[in-house]
């Protein structure tokens, strides 16, 4: 088992930035990729970014391209989402996930609030 905690969450105003992070303990060794996704009211959870435990590729929705960073630290075990330029679109409960291939995320944080006020 792998347990995920996520912390950084809150409210920002449109323009300004958030920094999430995930912090990975257990079995972190079975772990190929962490990711985080979001899911506002309404609407279906979705991948927002992805990175491999050796930080040799990642992945980003089309919306958060070139506005969100996802980094690692380098024990692998601390995944970190930088958020620039919100946008009042990007509020949603983040989920930190991570998984032992590149689509099969089967560990689940709790999520974590970001809210982006226009």
């Amino acid at each position: 088992q792998v347990q995920l905690v996520e912390t950084g969450g809150g409210l920002v105003q449109a323009g300004g930035s958030l920094r999430l992070s995930c912090a990975a303990s257990g079995r972190t060794s079975s772990m190929y990729a962490m990711g985080w996704f979001r899911q506002a009211p309404g609407k279906e959870r979705e991948l927002v970014a992805r990175i491999t435990i050796r930080a040799d590729m990642t992945g980003y929705v089309d919306s958060v391209k070139g506005r969100f960073t996802i980094s690692r630290d380098n024990a692998g075990n601390t995944v970190y989402l930088r958020m620039n330029s919100l946008k009042p679109e990007d509020t949603a409960v983040y989920y930190c996930a991570a998984g032992s291939t590149w689509t099969d995320f089967r560990y689940w944080g709790r999520g974590t609030q970001v809210t982006v006020s226009s």
